[in-house]
């Protein structure tokens, strides 16, 4: 796969800039009016006070405010950050060699930049705390899924990580603290068609052939609660939050399933009671075995 060149601004804070593609042809004279155009969100004002500042660039140096359009052309530039709350809880790291990071999330911190997310990260953390710049995730876990999460510190061998998880030659294991219903036979393996939407939020169980399978264990049970072992062996958006909540035991403070609530982005009680446990895999670099395992715990059990 043929890399695209490194942008000539640096990273600021552990963030790349923004790239941004001029349309082929349009009726914009200078490079100001189509980004007024472009982004409708951001006052004129800061688009004047950016130029003026030589905060956008492309690859022959800053841009000025009369800067002309040019199609297909190709700018940089770093977007202001929201005002974010910050998560109080610390990443663990579990493992770091040339190539691997392997870390513990915890709950309410966010794999990558999005929404509204951005500083609070794992991923802008990392960088910026272990002066890694080219590090990137394999995979993802939710906001409010805590555990194992594999970064790629170098870029060139990150390729085949990410497509290990994509191809599902990953082992994984993931705890959950749940009701216990003594009537629901267990082992089970779940299957079911699960569908999201872009733009809404959660996702839903349709009619139609199976995209998601989960065997679903119990570990054990005490004073109406069970520990459960869930084994994804596919990877839908909520998969396991739905598949729980579809045999009558969604998981411990589930604020998506099975009804949907509203939780304040700065509300950092009651956790999700879902943890990445284990990730086991033969190494696509070295094709050594590997198995990794969080040392956290979910707080509704220990």
């Amino acid at each position: 796969m043929r890399r695209r060149a490194k942008p000539p601004l640096p990273q600021r804070l552990g963030l790349d800039p923004v790239r941004m593609r001029m349309p082929a042809e349009g009726p914009w004279r200078t490079l100001r009016e189509h980004l007024v155009f472009r982004l409708p969100r951001v006052d004129p004002a800061r688009i004047d006070e950016m130029l003026r500042e030589q905060r956008i660039v492309d690859l022959a140096g800053p841009l000025g405010p009369d800067a002309p359009f040019v199609p297909d052309g190709v700018i940089w530039f770093h977007r202001d950050l929201p005002v974010e709350t910050p998560v109080p809880f610390a990443i663990d790291i579990v493992h770091r060699d040339d190539e691997l990071l392997v870390v513990d999330k915890p709950h309410f911190l966010a794999t990558i930049p999005r929404g509204q997310h951005i500083a609070e990260t794992a991923l802008v953390r990392l960088r910026r705390d272990l002066d890694l710049p080219d590090l990137v995730p394999a995979h993802r876990l939710d906001r409010v899924t805590a555990g194992l999460v594999l970064f790629v510190i170098r870029p060139e061998v990150r390729g085949r990580y990410q497509t290990m998880f994509r191809d599902r030659l990953v082992h994984k294991e993931y705890e959950a603290v749940a009701r216990h219903r003594p009537e629901l036979a267990l082992p089970t393996t779940v299957r079911s068609r699960i569908v999201k939407e872009k733009g809404v939020i959660v996702a839903q169980e349709v009619p139609g052939p199976a995209n998601a399978e989960t065997i679903v264990e119990l570990v054990e049970h005490r004073d109406g609660l069970g520990r459960y072992r869930l084994r994804p062996l596919t990877g839908r958006t909520h998969q396991l939050r739905l598949h729980m909540s579809g045999l009558g035991v969604p998981i411990l403070h589930d604020d998506f399933y099975p009804e949907l609530t509203e939780k304040p982005l700065d509300d950092f009680s009651d956790p999700l009671q879902l943890l990445a446990k284990v990730l086991e895999f033969d190494d696509p670099v070295t094709g050594r075995p590997r198995r990794f395992e969080s040392r956290r715990a979910l707080s509704a059990w220990d």
